[in-house]
């Protein structure tokens, strides 16, 4: 007994020390913890959600929601017992997770009574869509499948009868996504089964739009957490089905987990050639390209000062892309912000030819023009105007400044008719004429 007690305490002194808080946490009050287990993805993995048997989007994910491993240690562990543990995951089926549960309790027999959970960990970490047969696809259960199979499932462990196994306390209502399978014997009421700080969040998708924010803006996560399953939801005015929900977890834990190893890789700037952590780079979405944020900020705001909002670009040579409104913001500040968004709009509306400018030189606002008709309405100070001469509208009449009748070609009718001038042409005319017949 004294042994298994000190094999407990060096298995989980050796965890403590291979694993962060973040993946490893022991209850220090007994023989038992969590992991959060991150499977490993291959290049090119991508996740599926399908509804009435047609592909809705199909997403290309570097990280997937962890799996979450709870367990306790019996004391006659690793000699005799293997641990309690309990297995839950979003993203997987009763089915499948009962089938890791099978593969984990055949690890511990085949080591042969020694202790086992960081074998369990590695194997769920490199092996385990593997042993699911998912290699670069998952496919998520749409809402119309019958994900859960049983409640809880229960998993026999080799020196166990079949008469010996019980139930599994549910002092919960079911869950139909947030899925869990125990091992053989069920840990006390309140212990290893109990969620921690570590409890696997049940999130669905949305719509695409959303899906597509929801990729850029992954510190929504927070709150589209803990949603009752089997239910229409709303979320921001979106109707969002328990899959659609799940999906949008994924996509927000991979953004999130991309933006973490982008932090705390080192990057080349493209302006200063010096290497920067990138929590001190920014990385324009269009191109890729990556600048120090101290270089790409004085470069947005001398391009912004000098009103050459279009040269708001990468610096890169021969790069076109521009970075996002946000990126500009957090760059220059809400004072150039305000400036470089009136400027952008304004060079935007120029190249409009429906778009004309009220002419009023207190307003000045932009006016939308209509192909039948030659007036304009300014929406800002109601004043109305002609088109061609900016004007007060004038109806039918000539626009202001233009003449009443259209010029000659008769260079005599073009003449000043002053009376001086009438008697000198009388003269020549008669002269003319007399000249003619002589």
């Amino acid at each position: 007994m004294n042994t298994d007690f000190e094999e407990q305490e060096d298995e989980l002194l050796a965890l403590q020390s291979i694993f962060g808080s973040e993946e490893f946490l022991r209850h220090e009050s007994k023989s038992a913890g969590e992991f959060r287990v991150s499977v490993e993805l291959p290049a090119g993995f991508n996740v599926l959600l399908k509804h009435g048997g047609e592909e809705i989007r199909q997403y290309d994910v570097s990280f997937l929601p962890p799996l979450l491993l709870t367990f306790e240690l019996p004391e006659d562990y690793p000699s005799s017992s293997p641990p309690f543990f309990t297995l839950t995951c979003s993203w997987l089926t009763d089915p499948q997770l009962t089938s890791l549960s099978n593969q984990l309790t055949d690890l511990y027999q085949a080591t042969g009574n020694t202790v086992v959970l960081f074998s369990w960990t590695q194997f769920l970490r490199e092996d385990a869509l593997k042993h699911l047969n998912i290699h670069t696809l998952l496919e998520l259960p749409s809402d119309h499948s019958k994900i859960r199979q049983t409640n809880q499932a229960q998993q026999e462990v080799g020196c166990y009868k079949a008469e010996e196994k019980k139930s599994t306390p549910q002092s919960e209502p079911p869950d139909d996504q947030n899925h869990h399978v125990s091992s053989n014997l069920s840990p006390p009421p309140g212990d290893a089964a109990q969620g921690s700080d570590f409890t696997a969040s049940n999130t669905s998708e949305t719509t695409d739009d959303f899906l597509s924010s929801a990729v850029d803006k992954f510190e929504l996560s927070e709150s589209v957490t803990d949603i009752p399953p089997n239910k229409d939801h709303s979320y921001s005015g979106l109707c969002l089905t328990p899959s659609q929900m799940l999906l949008s977890q994924i996509l927000i834990h991979d953004a999130e987990q991309k933006r973490k190893v982008f932090a705390s890789t080192l990057f080349d700037c493209g302006v200063c050639f010096t290497s920067w952590l990138g929590l001190e780079c920014v990385q324009l979405y269009e191109c890729g390209h990556i600048f120090c944020r101290a270089c790409l900020s004085e470069f947005c705001k001398a391009q912004i000062t000098e009103g050459t909002v279009q040269g708001v670009i990468c610096p890169q040579p021969d790069c076109t892309a521009t970075p996002t409104p946000a990126q500009v913001r957090s760059l220059v500040g809400e004072e150039l912000f305000h400036r470089y968004d009136r400027l952008l709009l304004q060079s935007i509306l120029d190249c409009m030819p429906d778009i004309t400018y009220c002419p009023r030189n207190s307003c000045g606002s932009a006016v939308i023009l209509e192909k039948s008709s030659p007036a304009a309405m300014c929406s800002a100070c109601s004043f109305a105007f002609c088109v061609n001469c900016k004007k007060t509208y004038h109806g039918t009449s000539k626009c202001y400044g233009e003449p009443n009748e259209k010029k000659s070609d008769d260079p005599l009718i073009s003449l000043p008719q002053t009376g001086g001038t009438q008697q000198f042409i009388s003269f020549l005319l008669h002269t003319s004429v007399y000249l003619d017949n002589w």
